[in-house]
């Protein structure tokens, strides 16, 4: 066979370099939106809540991208009160100045646009967005997310022949400016649960019910997602497995369940197999901490429908675990497990990133649950530290006046509750390039769970009443998976580990939206002082101002 030329060489290894780097950078996905209020979409006949849509849609459109695609999503704001837009789980490498929420960005006034431009910098798998601001998320707003793995890495499982969303979340009888106003009084719990935006399947004042149509014999993922602001649920398909593949961002370890637990703010795919005989099957999700009522409007049910089936759901709706049991919840989430020998949005193996030999450099105890009665209203803290919302954004403020008059950088404590309940903007330093520890104590007496932007967390230990160091001995630190918001059961503690090579400031906050719009959230200021754009991006050109 006859030898390449050295001129023919220099072709293939320039061509490939141009192959190399093309999918390095991505692509640029360009989107325009127009968020409006629609009173028409009722997905409840008896609920007037007005619905937030995206381009005429509840939920709003599909993000579908790759690793490393560049987002560029211009929102119009048709609101009558400013909006906000964060993009759940995306890490931002970087560049907090796209987060989206009031720690990072001015929002955008009614009747104006914006444009964020952000990249799916080194990461796949299942998320999504929603609005931040004015407690507009229990009203819509929210729409999905994939990130797909390029090409030239491999899934860990064979191509289904079909992927399905599944944002799931519980949904108020009443107008969402209605319950805001009533939150520092007397909070109305969700009513409802919804499926995709529609009420369940069998219930006479449902609108629509969500169905998802299989061939016989094939295999389909579903990505999960808890869009709700209260409610941890547990899901179900009558009859049918679930092969748990991804969670977050990371693929796990492969396990068979017949339910899962999903809690506010998180996502996760599995693999499903139509090897049922052709007919229809109920789909359920189903809070937990509530009891348990069978076809219960707080029941969200939908349909798996065998293509060419006449024969409909029948029998009682598939039961779950008891939903006060946090037993086997928790046991549930010690076996979700990092899957460390594929690769995700990087050929080497997820495993070359572990946790099994670091040394901590910070380690924040975090309180959160804690109420308190300030100004003559009841508010939600963290470490008896209620966040106080400045005028100005953290970003800006650092910016432009390195914080000055806005903040006070690490004036409020993370390793003990405060003896004294305080009105704060909470700003904490995290160490560039070092490993912080966080606990989480829920004093709540719900499920309630804690999300961390900019970053993934590795999710290493969940416990019952005090936490001491003695636990770390606990620990998985040999394959835990890696998230961005992560679970606390009532009166327990759950335990992380995340590698601060991201810097910025970055938002760490109860998923509880209640909990979330009353105080229980602070910001991680990761700062490296070199002004090396390549280090942290700068400003954008289109740099919103406020305060």
């Amino acid at each position: 066979m006859a030898s390449l030329s050295n001129g023919a060489c220099k072709f293939l290894l320039g061509f490939l370099l141009i192959f190399l780097v093309s999918f390095a950078k991505g692509e640029d996905i360009f989107l325009e939106w127009h968020v409006a209020i629609d009173t028409r979409i009722k997905p409840i006949v008896s609920v007037n809540q007005p619905v937030i849509t995206i381009n005429g849609m509840f939920p709003g459109p599909l993000i579908n991208s790759t690793t490393n695609d560049n987002i560029h999503v211009n929102v119009f704001n048709d609101l009558d009160e400013p909006l906000l837009m964060t993009w759940n789980g995306i890490q931002q490498r970087l560049n907090s100045w796209q987060d989206g929420v009031s720690g990072t960005n001015c929002p955008i006034q009614p009747g104006n646009n914006w444009t964020y431009v952000f990249q799916m910098k080194d990461q796949i798998g299942s998320f999504f967005y929603f609005p931040t601001t004015k407690f507009q998320k229990a009203a819509g707003g929210f729409g999905p997310i994939r990130v797909n793995n390029r090409i030239v890495i491999n899934v860990p499982f064979p191509k289904p022949q079909d992927e399905f969303d599944l944002l799931i979340g519980d949904w108020h009888q009443e107008s969402y400016k209605d319950v805001r106003a009533q939150l520092n009084s007397s909070h109305t719990l969700p009513t409802w649960m919804l499926m995709n935006g529609k009420g369940p399947f069998g219930n006479p004042l449902t609108t629509a019910h969500e169905s998802f149509t299989v061939s016989p014999g094939k295999t389909y993922r579903f990505r999960i997602s808890n869009v709700g602001t209260t409610w941890s649920f547990n899901f179900r398909i009558q009859n049918h497995k679930m092969l748990l593949v991804e969670t977050e961002g990371s693929y796990t370890n492969q396990i068979t369940l017949d339910t899962l637990d999903v809690h506010v703010g998180q996502s996760y795919s599995v693999l499903v197999t139509a090897d049922q005989n052709a007919a229809d099957y109920y789909i359920v999700a189903s809070p937990k901490m509530i009891a348990d009522t069978n076809q219960s409007s707080l029941i969200a049910v939908g349909v798996l429908h065998y293509e060419n089936s006449s024969t409909p759901p029948n029998g009682p709706l598939p039961k779950g675990p008891d939903p006060f049991d946090i037993n086997s919840s928790i046991t549930q989430a010690r076996s979700v497990r990092w899957n460390l020998t594929t690769g995700a949005a990087r050929p080497n193996p997820q495993g070359t990133f572990n946790v099994s030999n670091v040394t901590l450099s910070q380690s924040f105890l975090l309180h959160g649950g804690v109420t308190a009665n300030l100004d003559g209203f009841v508010h939600y803290t963290v470490n008896n530290v209620s966040y106080d919302t400045p005028n100005t954004a953290l970003k800006l403020a650092d910016y432009a006046l390195n914080g000055s008059g806005v903040y006070l950088l690490d004036d409020f404590p993370v390793h003990h509750i405060s003896s004294l309940a305080v009105k704060g903007t909470f700003v904490r330093s995290g160490n560039h390039k070092g490993w912080l520890e966080i606990v989480f104590f829920n004093h709540h007496q719900n499920i309630d769970s804690w999300h961390l932007a900019g970053f993934g967390f590795y999710t290493v230990g969940y416990g019952y009443g005090n936490w001491t160091p003695e636990f770390r001995s606990t620990y998985n630190l040999y394959d835990p998976v890696v998230r961005s918001t992560v679970q606390v059961y009532p009166k327990g503690w759950t335990a992380v580990y995340a590698y601060l090579d991201n810097p910025g400031m970055w938002n760490l906050r109860s998923q509880n939206l209640k909990h979330w719009y009353l105080g229980q959230e602070l910001y991680v200021r990761v700062h490296d002082p070199d002004p090396n754009p390549a280090k942290e991006h700068p400003p954008p050109e289109n740099l919103l101002y406020c305060g």
